[in-house]
């Protein structure tokens, strides 16, 4: 049992990349916040995100796995706690293609888990003020053509891959506790993320690592593909205004208003890499496999691979709503969340190698390797 009475909340996924920037801000930004990380540590969790956290006790870790019923049961329980903030979730679209269950087994059947044991606790046993917050993503709405609206929070759902698939399944299983059973929940569906401590399978830390490391960039298809990019600690502030003035039942987008290309995206971030290294012998030293460690351009790399299956050409987001209603605008332009996130992978360069001898290295190897098909008219090695 917790000996404060500060709320503790429980952060499912506490570990992986956006749960591990919420967890440090919220610990950051409130000196009486206590958190409770539950995470299962699979592939893209890493305890080392937030270790440097736990030494003031504020911070409880709990290795576990959100489909664990009685595990949950027992944290809400015991430890008080009367706010879920759910981000656990696999997350990435080439995974669930290559294997859909493991999607299905944590993002529906975890989720549902985690909604029971909320229910028995916050409105059998011990009924009073709660909240259960999903994070979710735009993906569930499908995929845009190039002058179609962004995304509200009406557009009507459409998932194209497994992945998209069971978080729109999950998003459903939240609304249908919240209408049924009266569960104060809320969710969110965010555009891509980026920033620190992301899990390099993701475009901008696997094109970055890569540059680092001389090797090819690679951009599916054409390149052309369109997502809005929202940097992760405008997530986390978002969420937050969610937590604290949204209204339950309600369904807020969060997005980054900032719609970029793959390949105008790629082309900035090595502009931004050929400029830090280009000038600073230090980091020239230290990435000396890098083109802009000896005066080349890092856009050498890019490579245009096989298109994906089912890939979405477009998402967009339309967030007036969480706009009008909490009052919540992203701070960062791409520019400024680009440069902040470069600057935070180039001082991390002990996280960066420990994750890049993990296994996700070969498995990102063996996805490219099976798409070395170059597109028509397409060269193998394009610079600008």
């Amino acid at each position: 049992m917790s000996n404060s009475r500060t709320p503790e909340i429980l952060v499912t996924g506490g570990a992986g990349f956006i749960g591990a920037n919420f967890v440090r801000r919220r610990l950051a930004s409130d000196p009486g916040a206590r958190v409770c990380v539950l995470d299962a540590l699979t592939y893209a969790g890493n305890r080392e995100s937030v270790a440097d956290l736990e030494s003031d006790g504020r911070l409880h870790f709990v290795h576990g796995d959100i489909r664990d019923g009685e595990l949950v049961l027992g944290l809400l329980r015991e430890r008080s706690i009367r706010t879920i903030v759910h981000f656990a979730a696999e997350s990435h679209v080439d995974r669930s293609i290559l294997g859909p269950d493991a999607f299905v087994d944590t993002n529906v059947v975890g989720t549902h888990e985690l909604l029971k044991a909320a229910r028995t606790v916050w409105l059998d046993e011990a009924p009073g003020t709660h909240r259960f917050h999903h994070v979710s993503t735009d993906e569930v709405y499908g995929s845009l053509e190039p002058d179609d609206p962004a995304f509200s929070e009406t557009t009507p759902y459409a998932p194209n891959s497994p992945y998209a698939a069971s978080k729109a399944a999950s998003d459903h299983l939240v609304r249908a506790y919240q209408h049924t059973f009266g569960l104060e929940t809320t969710t969110s569906n965010c555009s891509n993320n980026y920033g620190p401590f992301q899990f390099p399978e993701k475009l901008i830390p696997l094109v970055l690592m890569n540059m680092l490391a001389g090797k090819s960039l690679p951009i599916y298809g054409d390149g052309s593909n369109v997502r809005d990019w929202l940097f992760v600690e405008d997530h986390c502030r978002g969420i937050e205004a969610i937590l604290e003035r949204g209204a339950p039942g309600r369904v807020y987008n969060i997005g980054g208003l900032n719609e970029q290309r793959n390949i105008d995206l790629v082309r900035l971030l090595c502009e931004v890499v050929d400029g830090r290294l280009s000038g600073d012998a230090e980091l020239a030293e230290r990435f000396p496999d890098c083109p802009a460690s000896r005066g080349d351009r890092c856009d050498s790399l890019i490579t245009f691979v096989k298109d994906r299956p089912g890939h979405d050409r477009r998402y967009a987001i339309d967030a007036t709503r969480i706009e009008n209603e909490l009052g919540f605008r992203p701070v960062e332009t791409f520019e400024t969340g680009l440069a902040k996130t470069v600057d935070w992978y180039l001082a991390n360069g002990e996280w960066c190698a420990r994750i890049a001898d993990g296994s996700y290295r070969e498995w990102i190897d063996r996805q490219y390797a099976e798409r070395t098909e170059t597109f028509p008219n397409q060269p193998k090695r394009v610079a600008r």
